[in-house]
């Protein structure tokens, strides 16, 4: 079976280098969105190269669009110039985020079949400054009627960026609102950045509180995911 189109990913930096890791990392978190990452200059240096960035865009469009990510201001007016030249240049969106943080979030999203407005709008949300991206939460002690659940991290380094992908991914398919704690802190688990930030190591529990139609279907599989070892 055929798996669904998916928004693709841009990576544009004035560094090769840069631009490959981030791309790397991004696509880590997510196996079937097409992350290409563009950098430095034709002849190798550092810089941004236009003509790379039209082919990159074709590349990753797989029928559902791009969104572009990029370094610094050149590497923006770079890609920006290039989307304009498009065909149709309203299936790219230049996107205003934090390259790491930004691609991270954006590869969730878009593993998960959102829509490009609503990757672009992960990726934006990943600065933080953006509070409708990562809508609160009731604190734990005030959740009714919820699902919860203590859970042991079995893999080796816990709710690092592989990990935490994989738990958002799971929460994403589901109708349920999920919040995962780890000592004082907690964060709501369709967030990988908000999960990362939990910095939960593995060898220890978090607790696994969830609301909604498929609640109790949510802390089965994020519980099946810990005793899996998150597939590390």
């Amino acid at each position: 079976m055929t798996a669904a189109p998916r928004v693709g990913l841009v990576i544009v930096s004035h560094s090769d280098m840069l631009a490959g890791g981030v791309a790397e990392l991004a696509g880590q978190m997510a196996p079937d969105v097409s992350v290409l990452p563009v950098g430095g200059t034709e002849e190798g240096g550092l810089g941004t190269d236009y003509g790379s960035v039209v082919e990159a865009l074709a590349d990753a469009d797989s029928g559902t669009g791009v969104v572009v990510l990029y370094d610094l201001g050149s590497a923006k007016m770079t890609a920006e110039m290039a989307v304009e030249s498009a065909d149709d240049p309203s299936r790219y969106t230049v996107v205003d985020a934090p390259l790491v943080e930004g691609a991270v979030a954006a590869a969730v999203a878009a593993q998960g079949g959102a829509s490009l407005a609503d990757v672009a709008a992960a990726a934006e949300g990943a600065s933080g400054e953006t509070p409708a991206a990562a809508p609160s939460r009731p604190a734990l002690h005030v959740v009714q009627d919820a699902v919860s659940a203590e859970v042991l991290l079995t893999n080796e380094v816990g709710l690092h960026a592989r990990p935490a992908a994989l738990l958002a991914r799971t929460v994403a398919e589901l109708d349920a609102d999920v919040v995962v704690r780890y000592g004082d802190e907690e964060a709501n688990a369709a967030s990988v950045l908000a999960l990362m930030g939990l910095s939960a190591p593995g060898g220890k529990s978090i607790t696994v509180v969830a609301t909604g139609k498929d609640a109790g279907e949510a802390v089965r599989r994020i519980e099946e995911l810990a005793e899996r070892g998150f597939d590390d």
